[in-house]
């Protein structure tokens, strides 16, 4: 039996990675049925918003969905589709591992670390971004409310510490501000503690987050699964990106209670849109996430394996993962990909 799956290709770059990724995913043989649906900038016109209804009821009808980079304005337009998805699914956890990928030979950005291996799951629906925000003096003082309960604290650490036991993960550290927040920090805290009180197999422990970024840059093999409220998971999930490399090879996704949408973190880079040039690795490894979460863990295991063994090769890889950018060897995004397809 097929599974049917939620694809929304994205704006900019993201039609030529969700190919990538798609045409990586069939050749595991793993029988998947592509419900395409279209959002982004471009349905605007037609439907007065990026993201129109039918397109979160094929995600909730498959319970699965895959979806390339969307484009957000900055500072004005329409709200991110992205948060509009978790808010609407309640996806409440944000997962980002972020693990080093050998390689032959040092590619800047890519080599900082030997042995990074963490996983990053940030609270999807409160904190800062709920968006509560409005003007106190027009062009002199803004405001913005930030929202911490119980209820999701103590779910996304939760959802933290299943997933440290069932992948074998040694470690939860919870991260705040508490010592100066010390009503909604306090909060997501205290809700860490007690939860982490059901979980005697796993070990806890709490920084804060700004330590916390200067220890991961110093030793990150000192953590293993973080869980972080949503403004510092943002901020600290991008940080462990570039400890192993950057945006362009980090896979994501976001989670509720038996539903999930898959994404690679990056952005939709539109001055690259249609040149066949842009590094495929952040959606394939996304679509390998897909994989495990549909229980095809050892398709999802090939996937991971090929990607890092083609990139550790470095002959069939796009600029970015060349040792100079201006290298001539470099090949396209749909070149890299065949060449992992090879690698299955």
């Amino acid at each position: 039996m097929a599974y049917t799956v939620t694809l929304i290709p994205g704006d900019g770059i993201g039609p030529e990675v969700s190919t990538a990724m798609r045409r990586v995913i069939e050749a595991t043989g793993v029988p998947i049925e592509w419900d395409v649906q279209q959002a982004g900038e471009s349905v605007i016109a037609e439907y007065g918003t990026p993201l129109p209804d039918h397109v979160l009821d094929s995600i909730r009808r498959n319970r699965v969905g895959i979806k390339g980079p969307i484009t957000t304005p900055v500072g004005k337009g329409f709200r991110s589709v992205n948060v509009s998805l978790r808010k609407a699914l309640d996806l409440y956890a944000n997962l980002r591992p972020a693990k080093t990928i050998p390689t032959r030979q040092p590619i800047p950005g890519l080599s900082r670390y030997d042995d990074v291996d963490l996983i990053i799951v940030r609270e999807n629906t409160e904190g800062l971004y709920v968006g509560i925000e409005h003007d106190v003096i027009p062009d002199e003082a803004a405001e913005a409310i930030r929202i911490i309960t119980r209820r999701a604290s103590e779910r996304v650490v939760r959802f933290a510490f299943e997933y440290a036991r069932q992948n074998g993960r040694r470690l939860v550290t919870a991260v705040h501000k508490a010592n100066i927040l010390k009503l909604t920090d306090g909060l997501f805290l205290r809700s860490a503690q007690r939860v982490a009180e059901e979980y005697p197999d796993i070990a806890f422990n709490d920084r804060i987050v700004d330590n916390l970024c200067m220890q991961l840059v110093q030793r990150p093999q000192e953590y293993d699964v973080l869980v972080l409220p949503n403004l510092f998971g943002d901020i600290v999930s991008d940080l462990c990106s570039g400890l192993v490399g950057g945006l362009g090879v980090t896979p994501g996704a976001n989670m509720g209670d038996g539903i999930a949408v898959f994404e690679p973190v990056h952005g939709s880079a539109p001055k690259y849109t249609g040149q066949n040039k842009v590094n495929p690795t952040a959606m394939i490894r996304s679509g390998a996430l897909m994989l495990r979460f549909l229980g095809e863990v050892e398709a999802a295991e090939r996937v991971e394996r090929a990607v890092t063994q083609v990139i550790a090769e470095g002959k069939y890889v796009t600029y970015d993962l060349k040792p100079t950018r201006d290298d001539p060897t470099a090949v396209g995004t749909q070149e890299m990909a065949e060449a992992i397809i090879a690698a299955l």
